[in-house]
């Protein structure tokens, strides 16, 4: 009996290499090869570097030689920036992560969230942490006279771009570090941040209730405010007549934000996996990291570091690996550390809907590209005691 010839159907091949084609493409593949993040974390330096870290903190030569140093040289250092006198501490530093094209911006920081002098009885500093450009020196001069100007740039000698975020945000810790140890808490942001000092004030009273710590037993703050704007009074005017219970109670958590010993890192806190398909802009190869889970990161649009915990980063980044992406980066310094990034939803990584009442809490929105829109939105929060 003679048999047949066997004959491959070529759609079946086709449709095989398309599948196949798919699955490598969006990562499928990837994934099966991605080693368990909870059982086997481990990232260079290999080993436990909190030794290391302590022995810096205490002036002596750690037992292991640096892996990793951010040495940028700085082209603007604003070393009298955080200078108070009678070595008086600053209760917050805004580090704003900017581009250098974006003037308006910048500008727009400076007349809302970042204006230095918005309360008399709070030292707060504002600087803007920015690189350089290879190929547009106009650019780059009208940077210098900016820099003159208003005396809170902080220029860098590293290419501005996407990629180098990490080492934008690891020199504006560097530059803390050197030229700003006196302040207690050092807020990170980006220049397309809505931000109210007022609630970042109140956050970092009592990070672990707000805000419901600022709630009354009767009616919220955000409904009573609601009812005083009708009636034609002011948050302001609302806030005049607070009851003395109410009062004590803020009192109550001043400890937390003049304690020495406040290690907090905090924000939107994310709990994710490695993007693993070619066309995501946030593409990780196996090769750069092997594990299926991200350590517990904060979203880096804004966040807040105390200043232990910043000087704990600053130390922990000399024997971590440089890592692209500069949230997760974070996220691996304070794994590495023992930190547990502090989650509060009212950072906000996206757009807030914003109406007059909505923003009655938010600490941070994401999204506001326009600088006359930053200043609308803060200037109506401001009228109504949100900003």
């Amino acid at each position: 009996m003679r048999l047949k010839p066997f004959r491959v159907n070529k759609k079946w091949i086709l449709l095989f290499s398309v599948t196949v084609c798919f699955f490598g493409y969006f990562g499928l593949f990837t994934h099966l090869f991605e080693r368990d993040y909870k059982s086997s974390f481990s990232y260079p330096y290999e080993g436990d570097i909190r030794r290391f870290v302590d022995q810096l903190k205490n002036n002596e030569t750690p037992d292991v030689k640096p892996i990793n140093v951010y040495n940028y040289s700085f082209i603007s250092a604003c070393t009298k920036k955080c200078s108070t006198p009678a070595k008086e501490v600053l209760r917050i530093v805004y580090i704003v992560k900017s581009a250098l094209p974006n003037f308006h911006r910048r500008k727009a920081i400076r007349e809302t969230w970042g204006f230095e002098k918005r309360f008399s009885d709070v030292q707060i500093r504002t600087v803007f942490v920015l690189g350089v450009t290879a190929d547009d020196r106009k650019l780059l001069q009208e940077v210098q006279k900016e820099s003159a100007r208003h005396g809170d740039i902080v220029q860098a000698n590293f290419i501005d771009d996407y990629f180098n975020n990490t080492i934008k945000t690891m020199m504006g810790i560097s530059w803390a570090f050197a030229y700003c140890p006196n302040a207690q808490f050092y807020f990170f942001s980006d220049d397309d941040m809505y931000v109210s000092t007022k609630n970042v004030l109140r956050f970092i009273r009592n990070p672990a209730h707000y805000p419901e710590y600022l709630e009354t037993p009767v009616i919220s703050l955000r409904r009573r405010e609601k009812r005083n704007v009708i009636e034609g009074r002011t948050s302001h005017d609302m806030q005049l007549n607070t009851s003395g219970q109410m009062m004590r109670r803020l009192h109550q958590f001043q400890d937390f934000e003049l304690a020495d010993d406040v290690v907090l890192f905090a924000g939107y806190v994310f709990v994710s996996s490695p993007q693993r398909h070619f066309s995501s802009k946030w593409y990780v190869p196996l090769s750069e990291y092997p594990y299926n889970m991200w350590p517990p990161y904060v979203t880096a649009g804004a966040y807040i570091l105390s200043r232990n915990a910043l000087i704990d980063m600053y130390y922990a980044s000399l024997y971590t690996k440089h890592f692209r992406f500069d949230d997760i980066y974070l996220g691996i310094l304070a794994k590495k550390l023992g930190i547990e990034p502090f989650h509060c939803s009212e950072f906000h990584f996206y757009k807030m809907n914003y109406n007059v009442y909505s923003y009655h809490y938010v600490i941070a929105s994401h999204g506001y590209s326009d600088p006359d829109e930053i200043i609308r939105v803060w200037n109506e929060q401001r009228s109504v005691g949100n900003a």
